[in-house]
């Protein structure tokens, strides 16, 4: 895989947000990219979308910096292949 996880997931918040990726950091927070709600929600399906995974509607509320979602789509990404589900 040429594109990590961390990559994909900035590239899709870039991409979300419309902003120049360049401006996306992991340690950026939502409230420092102007990441309301409604924005959080498409984000978040985008991101189902690009790795195929299922987020928790709870667990995702609790995220508040890139770094955290990072995180929490690598622990999906790794417990999907774990399973034997990978496509």
């Amino acid at each position: 895989m040429s594109e990590s996880i961390q990559d994909r997931v900035l590239r899709v918040i870039a991409t979300t947000r419309r902003v120049p990726l360049e401006t996306v950091h992991p340690d950026s927070t939502f409230e420092e990219l102007g990441i309301d709600s409604l924005d959080r929600i498409n984000i978040l399906f985008e991101l189902e979308g690009e790795f195929d995974v299922e987020i928790d509607d709870e667990q995702a509320k609790q995220v508040t910096t890139l770094q955290q979602m990072i995180d929490g789509i690598t622990q999906l990404v790794d417990a999907k292949a774990a399973t034997g589900l990978e496509d």
